[in-house]
């Protein structure tokens, strides 16, 4: 499948363009919703071919499975059973989301290396609209990943408390921040030389950011300065935002912080990832002009 047939925008710019004498604000919105619809087209390529890749897909269902057997069985037991496997649910489905970050950086990783980023830039493709495809992708990726953890937690007793509106609520929430972790894995692809180095570094950093959360533990419990590490991390504030959206509590004896982001872990979660999103998109659409320009 060559990239003409598989992005439907291959059309002549006069098609494109907006008519002559029409208002700068419709002009502007043209433009908006051309991007738009090339991010569509490119979005369900990536998607088309996750066919040619069925390893990337197995492992984002089998990832969080063997999270939640090692962090449910081996170490909840321990951390108070399954009181424990209930209130840690929330801190899985963030570390499930925030891991769905390496696949996009895999997968614009190898679309560079593979060319297809160069046949892509003959057509009249807008740069943030290859970017925003990728992105929006594999925002079915993490839905994927969400479901199977999901699954996995009410294989093991875990149960949501409230209301339909604040379950969607939750994960709506988590969707958010997972698309703004996958610009991080944008960025990542675009100053790495290759798929293997991509793929490592893509990793590297996401252990300690999860590891160094309330996402499992108390915060409060980790030595020096980590806890208010933590405490300000926002795999941390999405943790706690599902268990409140869910209605999870914590188990008995576990230290629950009272810093800002614990008070409103919503509103922090969601104002992190306006930011991530803004800075990040600017970031790699920057990296990308000066990368494909060489």
């Amino acid at each position: 499948m060559t990239a003409t047939t598989d992005v439907r925008t291959a059309r002549t710019p006069r098609q494109d363009a907006p008519a002559v004498g029409a208002s700068p604000t419709r002009a502007r919105r043209s433009a908006v919703l051309r991007v738009l619809a090339e991010s569509g087209d490119l979005a369900l390529r990536n998607l088309l071919h996750l066919r040619r890749s069925p390893g990337l897909l197995i492992t984002c269902l089998v990832e969080p499975v063997v999270y939640a057997m090692l962090i449910g069985y081996v170490f909840g037991n321990s951390l108070g059973g399954p009181a424990y496997r209930s209130y840690m649910v929330g801190g899985l489905l963030a570390q499930t989301v925030a891991f769905t970050t390496t696949f996009t950086t895999v997968g614009l990783s190898r679309d560079l290396e593979q060319g297809m980023v160069d046949r892509f830039r003959t057509l009249p493709i807008s740069r943030v609209a290859l970017l925003l495809g990728r992105t929006t992708s594999d925002l079915a990726t993490c839905v994927a990943s969400a479901a199977v953890t999901t699954t996995c937690g009410l294989l093991m007793g875990w149960r949501p408390h409230t209301g339909p509106f604040e379950v969607a609520a939750g994960f709506l929430l988590a969707l958010l921040f997972s698309f703004a972790m996958s610009w991080i894995g944008v960025f990542v692809a675009l100053v790495t030389p290759n798929t293997q180095v991509a793929g490592s570094l893509g990793l590297i950093w996401l252990f300690p950011a999860t590891f160094f959360s309330s996402a499992f533990v108390s915060g409060s419990s980790l030595p020096g300065p980590l806890p208010t590490v933590a405490a300000w991390n926002p795999i941390t504030s999405l943790g706690d935002a599902l268990r409140h959206f869910f209605g999870n509590t914590p188990p008995p004896g576990f230290r629950v912080p009272h810093d800002w982001p614990a008070q409103h872990p919503a509103l922090y979660t969601a104002v992190c990832s306006a930011l991530l999103i803004a800075v990040f998109v600017t970031l790699s659409t920057w990296r990308y002009r000066t990368r494909v320009s060489r």
